[in-house]
């Protein structure tokens, strides 16, 4: 790698909980950032910051043109959402997009990517088996299509690596900590237990992550990862009660002491999704995040631990930094 302070890298989904750290540690090790957001984008994640912005849309056949001049690129941008109607806007970004992106990348003459995939592309073990990067899960076992168009993503960069472009894919696991603007799915849960939203929980697991090192996992890869190859960006799996237990330490409130079986709020989505939507109500609970939830989802990164040198910071303290952060921001109140 060259100086960063002469090299430029253009970012997509800069204004996103991933993308605002990626951007602020970049700045820290004095690359220069070109940012790509929506028209419509919230620019809170951004503000103040020694970015360039260019607005613009991931499907546009002239994208190229904005990625001109950068050397680097970050495909970080997707869309996330778990309700089944959704399904044409997912693959429309996901990958339709993701494909676009690659083919303006190598127009431009960027010579090397980092793209954003997640462990959902990946799948899950069988019983709660933890799996690392040489597992994969079929297309048909894939829970709803977020996960598929993921999948699809994921397998047209490494298509693009396979025809010659250099492409580092990364697969973050559940990312913890501040900027959780939206927020996700994860921020959504601490969210709700700061809220005592949540008197019951159900018995699932996850592998979680300070989303401080997954910006560090991102930048390394760029550096040390290998075209082609994926890395899973991960450190503790925890079930939820064990999450929610470390949240009642750090905050002095209760966690929920009672579990629900999974067909209760299977059946709630499903009635919420079927039934009342296409009413004209809207859907609460998400179909696909309850079939998701009854999975455990327990990864290895030990992977971009050897390869990259990933930092495995405290998960307990990326939660501290979250519960600071939305307190601070009014999203408790």
């Amino acid at each position: 790698m060259l100086n960063p302070q002469s090299q430029k890298v253009f970012v997509t989904g800069g204004t996103g909980f991933i993308g605002a750290h990626l951007v602020r540690l970049l700045l820290q090790q004095r690359y220069t950032v070109k940012a790509l957001v929506r028209p419509s984008s919230n620019l809170d994640n951004l503000r103040s910051l020694d970015v360039e912005i260019t607005q613009g849309d991931l499907n546009d056949p002239n994208l190229w043109q904005q990625m001109a001049g950068c050397q680097y690129l970050f495909h970080v941008a997707a869309y996330y959402s778990l309700w089944q109607t959704d399904k044409e806007l997912l693959y429309r970004h996901n990958v339709l997009g993701t494909r676009n992106v690659l083919v303006a990348a190598q127009k431009a003459g960027i010579e090397r990517t980092v793209y954003t995939s997640s462990v959902a592309a990946i799948g899950v073990g069988s019983s709660g088996k933890v799996v690392d990067e040489t597992h994969q899960s079929s297309l048909e076992k894939l829970v709803g299509d977020y996960k598929k168009s993921k999948y699809l993503a994921e397998q047209a960069a490494m298509q693009a690596a396979a025809t010659g472009q250099e492409v580092v894919i990364v697969n973050p696991s559940s990312p913890i900590g501040s900027l959780d603007i939206k927020p996700t799915p994860t921020g959504d849960i601490i969210l709700r237990f700061l809220r005592r939203q949540m008197p019951v929980y159900l018995n699932t697991g996850l592998n979680f992550i300070d989303v401080r090192d997954v910006a560090w996992g991102h930048l390394l890869a760029l550096q040390r990862g290998k075209s082609g190859d994926r890395y899973i960006l991960g450190h503790q799996n925890l079930t939820l009660k064990q999450l929610l237990d470390q949240l009642a330490q750090i905050t002095n409130l209760a966690a929920p002491q009672r579990t629900v079986p999974a067909w209760l709020p299977l059946n709630v989505a499903w009635i919420d999704e079927k039934i009342l939507a296409p009413l004209g109500k809207s859907p609460s609970v998400p179909l696909d995040g309850v079939r998701m939830a009854k999975q455990l989802m327990y990864y290895d990164a030990s992977k971009a631990v050897r390869e990259l040198g990933l930092p495995q910071s405290p998960v307990q303290a990326a939660l501290k930094d979250a519960v600071d952060w939305f307190v601070n921001q009014g999203y408790v109140n």
